[in-house]
């Protein structure tokens, strides 16, 4: 089966959308319109408060069979807990999110912009996400420190990937250490703000197009959220790119 792009926002609920994007929809609509235009959303709310299971099945139910999901990793697990001791939470989280059922597809990490490099707690970590198999994991480094060869071939051996992480306030690690590629764009000149012009997202686009022709499954979604730009540039990224769903 061929790669596919999954191309959509962080998040879909965002209230400075409603008379841009959703036209003024009442918010119980807003996720089967954000579907009609996305193959796949980030669910972002996940990242500062869990999740029950019966919300992850109602969001199944409401979307088209297609429809795919990432899902953001507790920050309890990342920035309070800084990736130790971590297994009885990746349970509770993936007893949860089992409400999403085959939808789910990639969960993201994120690390604090202070936490920098400690080799033995990425390996911890790795270690227990073993205990999710069913999905694959990202994690997103915004310390500089952790850009290195020794953490590209731990995420390599343990089957993580690399978020590429564009934005103003923090540097961008390019890396590619699986044959999943995780993008997010939080806006390059101001963070989860501005918008992108079309050259970068051609320039974006073409990547893409280059990691699917070597068979990479593809994760792209916009968190400049602010005055809408972020379903406006995934649009133009989703036409650019040669196989996303819509």
């Amino acid at each position: 089966m061929p790669a596919r792009a999954h191309i959509g926002t962080s998040g879909w609920h965002y209230t400075a959308w409603r008379n841009g994007f959703y036209y003024g929809l009442p918010e119980q609509q807003w996720l089967g319109f954000y579907c009609r235009h996305f193959n796949s959303v980030e669910i972002n709310a996940s990242f500062y408060r869990l999740q029950s299971r019966e919300t992850y099945r109602r969001w199944h139910d409401a979307t088209p069979p297609d429809f795919r999901f990432s899902l953001k990793g507790n920050r309890y697990l990342t920035h309070y807990k800084k990736l130790l001791d971590t297994l009885p939470g990746i349970h509770l989280e993936r007893e949860r999110a089992q409400g999403l059922g085959a939808k789910l597809l990639v969960v993201l990490w994120q690390l604090p912009a202070a936490l920098d490099m400690d080799l033995a707690r990425l390996g911890e970590f790795a270690k227990a996400l073993t205990a999710w198999p069913e999905v694959r994991h990202a994690i997103e480094f915004r310390h500089p420190s952790w850009f290195n060869q020794q953490v590209a071939t731990c995420l390599h051996t343990n089957g993580i990937a690399v978020c590429q992480s564009d934005a103003a306030d923090w540097p961008m690690w390019q890396a590619i250490t699986t044959n999943l590629v995780y993008i997010r764009l939080h806006g390059h000149d101001a963070t989860y703000a501005s918008s992108y012009p079309v050259q970068a997202l051609q320039c974006w686009a073409q990547q893409v197009n280059g990691w699917l022709e070597e068979n990479k499954e593809v994760h792209v979604y916009f968190d400049n959220d602010a005055d809408g730009a972020a379903p406006l540039n995934a649009r133009t990224l989703a036409s650019l790119v040669l196989r996303s769903v819509n």
